[in-house]
């Protein structure tokens, strides 16, 4: 039996493992969690809507469903080409395949101090860390006496608009326009300014005219300011430079703007391409490696149609890792990838979403239901959907939650390896 190893347990890497053939292959699943999480609600972390738990689930768990998985947790930190071996954290696991499914990680375009100074959502730690952070600058500004100094603890830069950013900024303009008049009666509105710039002239460049302005209107409506064609050249010292050269204060800033493929040490320099991404053919077999593939947000594949690859998002992993395990289970490469888009989402807030499907554009209220409805059904566990279930209804119903708990972590005893 053939030994199958998979790098990451996201969307890609989870359905491998479901669907690859049990009897054919003996699979381990390598990832430094040991939980499977769910991205697009990363934001809702990040603005104490829902806590981790809600959208995490041990990847122990739903294998004890499957024959001949196994998972091991650790950082790959080295793939043996020549000898067939990958090495983690921890220990050095042989494979006849290899399957990387690593994901992406943030992209500072050169800018690599931003990995130190700002906050992100691309990972549940990270969501779970700009959430503190939001919470302690309302107790902070809470507090303070001087309203200068206020409203710089209370100033909150958004750099992307994408998703992602609008999500987030939507999320935060809810809190300033909602929340901070009930809860924080210290703070006046005028004390917060929350902003997001685009260096495009439109958010959410991937969707239609419509939804663009929509969205718009939807965070301008939450208090939100939106910038559009402004583009950041640096932060240091709570400064950002943009590129026309002026400079603002702001004491939060969210990095949302861009994603690379996750670095796996070991692989050649020529399989790496644009944005860090492993170049595949339309098998996702890996250029010029024998029984090596890549998958989801790290995998290259240009075609005519898809000159820059597909979007870095959950369809695409999924239906790559459906296609793959399909030719995997039959021995033969017979079906190559083609891409099914089933259309965007973005919500911007309560009653506010919008949708570009395949043949129409809606928004508003129904967009929204649906938006709750297809992320509700596509969360693992049923425990984790009646949570997510309940918490936005409480939500909807009083804006309010028991979930803004600002819980620090002790920094003692140091455990190095678990950043590694």
């Amino acid at each position: 039996m053939e030994k199958v190893v998979i790098i990451g347990g996201g969307f890609a890497g989870l359905n491998l493992c479901k669907y690859l053939d049990k009897s054919k292959y003996e699979i381990a699943l390598v990832d430094r969690n040991n939980f499977h999480a769910f991205p697009p609600l990363f934001y809702q972390i990040a603005s104490s809507g829902l806590v981790e738990s809600n959208i995490c689930f041990p990847f122990r768990r739903e294998m004890k469903k499957m024959k001949n998985v196994e998972y091991h947790m650790g950082h790959v930190k080295d793939v043996d080409l020549a000898n067939k071996t990958i090495t983690t954290s921890y220990e050095t696991i042989p494979y006849d395949k290899l399957i990387i499914a690593a994901g992406a990680t943030n992209n500072y375009f050169g800018m690599e101090n931003l990995a130190k100074e700002t906050f992100g959502i691309k990972t549940i730690a990270e969501a779970a860390h700009t959430r503190d952070e939001v919470l302690d600058r309302l107790e902070r500004g809470a507090l303070e006496k001087d309203p200068v100094r206020r409203r710089e603890l209370l100033s909150f830069l958004v750099v992307g608009g994408g998703p992602s950013g609008v999500e987030i900024a939507g999320a935060l303009g809810e809190m300033k326009k909602y929340i901070v008049p009930k809860e924080y009666p210290e703070l006046s509105q005028d004390d917060i300014t929350i902003t997001l710039v685009e260096g495009a002239p439109s958010l959410l460049g991937a969707m239609s005219k419509k939804s663009q302005d929509n969205a718009l209107k939807g965070l301008q409506d939450l208090m939100v300011n939106v910038r559009l064609n402004t583009t950041m050249k640096s932060y240091s010292d709570k400064q950002v430079t943009f590129a026309d050269g002026h400079k603002e204060y702001y004491e939060t800033l969210i990095w949302t703007a861009g994603v690379k493929g996750e670095p796996i040490p070991g692989l050649p320099q020529e399989v790496i391409g644009r944005g860090n991404r492993i170049v595949c053919d339309d098998f996702n077999r890996v250029k010029g490696l024998d029984d090596v593939f890549a998958v989801g947000d790290i995998a290259l594949i240009q075609s005519e149609a898809s000159p820059k690859g597909h979007p870095q998002m959950a369809q695409p992993a999924i239906q790559q890792a459906r296609n793959l395990a399909r030719n995997l289970n039959i021995g033969e490469f017979k079906t190559p990838f083609r891409y099914h888009d089933k259309g965007s989402m973005a919500t911007i807030g309560k009653n506010r979403a919008v949708a570009d499907l395949p043949k129409f554009s809606f928004s508003g209220f129904f967009a929204w239901f649906v938006w709750l409805f297809i992320h509700l059904i596509s969360i693992l566990g049923m425990r984790n959907k009646l949570s997510v279930l309940v918490n936005w209804f409480w939500n909807y119903v009083f804006y309010s939650t028991s979930l803004r708990l600002l819980l620090r972590p002790t920094k003692y005893p140091l455990r190095r390896h678990w950043s590694h």
